[in-house]
């Protein structure tokens, strides 16, 4: 496997970018397989017309025969990619550093579709059809349900269940299912834990403090509602004044959630009848009075780590009490999507980030820093794939 060295923002060397050039590599599997399938279902989602299946087909083609070719000089956002890409133009698109490979891939998939033109397609979300059938799903249903169980435990223990409930996001098995009776401190949704510094999130956030927190979304649907359902816990208990919520400018990484995404799971919560619509009312306030800010960046978009977020992002990153980054795609970026050793401190990784930052993520690539050389023993004994079948999880804290 060819690699390619990295320095971090201090300047040190630092471990091998992960590339997509090695058969049978996970990254290699996303670009090979998911993507090719991925252009298929949004050209099946919507009837677009034969300026977009063709340029579907042709993207196609560039990801699977061809090399990677600069946006046209019209595109808006032409000299950016430019820069971003100066090193990887006309390379195999396995050659590339993984990371952004996969961004720039979503940002040709929008163009194709017509996503910033002036056509009829502007803007129109080509992802939306998937999460719109997430959220009508009975599985949604069902986890909105299991709040009213939730209600009546303890308070603590009923903030750790939001807690895993928001770092499990989509998986239905655990979800809001664990059960009133059952602490949640040896419930189903532990047994998957890899790292849980959970106890130390919950002491940069004591109830009564005068506090900001920051929640970057990943998923919208049915990983959306949960962390909306844990920042009002936040809000409702005192954990926290404030709150903002930043969501992507753009479709990213099929179901990442917009300002879109967020309406659409508020108005979900507040149909839906006992303490999920009770939750959903008090969220839609916290919106309309401003206790609940959405807010988005173009950083968001890009195909850089959090190190070298610019200056704005990183200033409103310092006025939080601690900003919770969620999901597989925001630990990548916040540790660096480089082959780490697995013990490598998390604290180490993080430490340019500016103020406390929790990682929430459900493990479904190959980066991880921050564990116990005993508990990498034994995932590695089991033989599964743990790093990307999402069947294992952490929650890391750095204050």
């Amino acid at each position: 496997m060819t690699e390619k060295t990295s320095r971090d923002s201090g300047g040190a060397i630092g471990a091998p970018v992960i590339l997509s050039n090695e058969p049978g590599s996970f990254s290699r599997g996303v670009l090979a397989e998911r993507h090719p399938a991925l252009i298929q279902q949004v050209r099946d989602a919507f009837p677009y017309g034969r300026r977009q299946r063709e340029a579907l087909d042709a993207l196609l083609d560039e990801i699977t025969n061809g090399v990677i070719e600069p946006l046209g000089p019209s595109e808006h956002d032409c000299e950016r990619w430019a820069d971003w890409g100066r090193e990887h133009f006309g390379r195999s698109w396995y050659d590339a550093p993984f990371l952004w490979a996969e961004s720039y891939f979503y940002r040709k998939l929008l163009g194709a579709v017509g996503y910033f033109g002036d056509g009829p397609w502007q803007g129109m979300d080509p992802f939306a059809p998937f999460k719109q059938a997430e959220l009508r799903s009975g599985a949604v249903e069902e986890e909105l349900r299991a709040l009213d169980a939730l209600a009546d435990v303890p308070v603590q223990e009923r903030a750790t269940a939001l807690l895993h409930a928001s770092l499990w996001g989509n998986r239905a098995d655990l979800g809001f299912s664990i059960s009133a009776g059952e602490a949640a401190t040896t419930g189903a949704a532990n047994r998957g834990l890899v790292a849980d510094d959970g106890a130390t999130l919950w002491q940069l956030l004591p109830a009564g403090a005068s506090a900001t927190v920051a929640v970057v979304a990943d998923n919208a649907g049915r990983e959306l509602i949960p962390d909306l359902i844990l920042i009002d816990h936040l809000l409702e208990h005192g954990h926290a004044e404030g709150a903002v919520l930043y969501v992507k400018p753009d479709p990213y990484y099929v179901s990442d959630a917009m300002t879109a995404d967020v309406v659409d799971c508020l108005r979900r919560l507040t149909r839906a009848p006992g303490e999920a619509g009770r939750i959903g009312g008090r969220l839609w306030t916290a919106m309309a009075v401003g206790i609940l800010e959405v807010r988005t960046h173009p950083f968001f978009c890009a195909p850089l780590p959090y190190g070298q977020m610019p200056e704005n992002l990183r200033a409103a990153f310092e006025g939080a009490a601690l900003t919770i980054l969620k999901g597989d795609l925001n630990y990548r970026r916040l540790v660096g999507d480089q082959q780490w050793h697995p013990t490598t401190p998390f604290a180490e990784r993080t430490r340019y980030f500016p103020g406390a930052v929790a990682a929430l993520r459900t493990l479904k690539s190959d980066v991880i820093v921050g564990l116990e050389q005993g508990t990498v023993d034994g995932l590695e004994r089991d033989g599964d794939a743990w790093r990307t079948s999402g069947t294992h999880a952490l929650i890391q804290v750095r204050a």
